[in-house]
């Protein structure tokens, strides 16, 4: 081969795996690149199809509604060919394993994967064994980075910054990979974040994930700016971990009477799906004023739309 036959070797394919670790910086220039795409989603006016051409490819060998919808929507606005993938009607279900289906999509040359998987470490597994874009729709208990990312533009939106904000997560957070998500971004954005949650709940490493730990809803609801609630992953527990779901919701569920010890004009989030009844009062969840999570689940696709526009440039650094 002459020099004149030599090919550069294409860029190394960017990824959202997580949110440990992520400089601000970078956080506050995907939450940046979102905003403008808000506006978008709200006029008639759509965005150019800056993905016209490439092909992303949804992946999840989970239920999802939110996030596979969002992540579908985000690529057709952007004008990228979108491909669901049923898992259930897959070789997945003939005894294909995640590497076998990671080589096979490699071969049709996609540019975006995104997956959701129940065991922790799926998406890094993937990120190494194909070449295009890798996005963590959550796996297992581990992450789910595009959750805490729109959950902080909801935030910020609403009270204009992140940084010296008190926020509560409340719930299971043993097997919410949306809590451990949270903590680590808030935490790079300079938020003062609390866990509030029975002992059993917790995980063993809570220590070291720089937040405060209360087992009281009254104690750690005192004065916060943002309450956010979290479902009982009853299908990742094996075991007893809650006496009864209705002695739960009584110490642990959000309710007006609780919301009392924060602040007047705190938050109320949740990712979805609810609970009602279990986690969150009716009352509260559908509160008007004070409830943003519907605003959550709309900025959910102007999150995922920044998120593959810089990662289709490779601008992330």
């Amino acid at each position: 081969m002459t020099d004149t036959d030599a090919r550069p070797a294409p860029p190394e394919p960017r990824h959202l795996l997580a949110t440990e670790g992520m400089p601000a910086a970078e956080i506050g220039r995907i939450l940046d690149c979102a905003e403008t795409y808000v506006a978008q989603n709200r006029s008639r006016e759509r965005s150019p199809p800056l993905l016209s051409g490439r092909t992303l490819v949804n992946l999840f060998y989970e239920n999802s509604t939110r996030t596979r919808t969002s992540f579908e929507l985000a690529g057709k606005r952007l004008g990228a060919d979108v491909i669901n993938m049923e898992v259930a009607a897959s070789s997945v279900k003939k005894g294909e394993t995640l590497i076998d289906t990671a080589m096979t999509l490699n071969a049709m040359h996609l540019d975006v994967l995104v997956v959701r998987h129940p065991e922790s470490g799926a998406a890094n597994l993937l990120a190494r064994k194909v070449n295009c874009a890798v996005i963590n729709a959550g796996d297992g208990n581990h992450e789910h980075p595009t959750q805490a990312l729109l959950d902080s533009l909801t935030i910020r939106r609403r009270r204009g910054r992140l940084a010296g904000l008190v926020v509560a997560i409340c719930g299971d957070i043993l097997h919410s990979r949306v809590a451990r998500s949270n903590i680590h971004l808030l935490n790079a954005m300079g938020a003062r974040v609390r866990v509030v949650a029975p002992p059993t709940l917790l995980p063993a490493d809570i220590g070291r994930l720089g937040v405060e730990v209360h087992h009281r809803m009254e104690t750690g609801l005192a004065d916060v700016d943002i309450v956010m609630m979290l479902r009982l992953q009853t299908e990742r527990m094996s075991g007893q971990f809650v006496p009864s779901v209705r002695e739960y919701f009584h110490f642990f569920g959000l309710t007006r009477e609780k919301l009392k010890a924060a602040k007047p004009d705190a938050l109320i989030m949740h990712p979805g799906p609810m609970n009602r009844g279990v986690e969150i009062d009716s009352e509260v969840a559908d509160d008007i004023k004070r409830s943003v999570i519907l605003d959550q689940v709309e900025l959910g696709v102007a999150v995922r739309m920044a998120c593959l526009d810089l990662l289709t440039r490779a601008s992330l650094p």
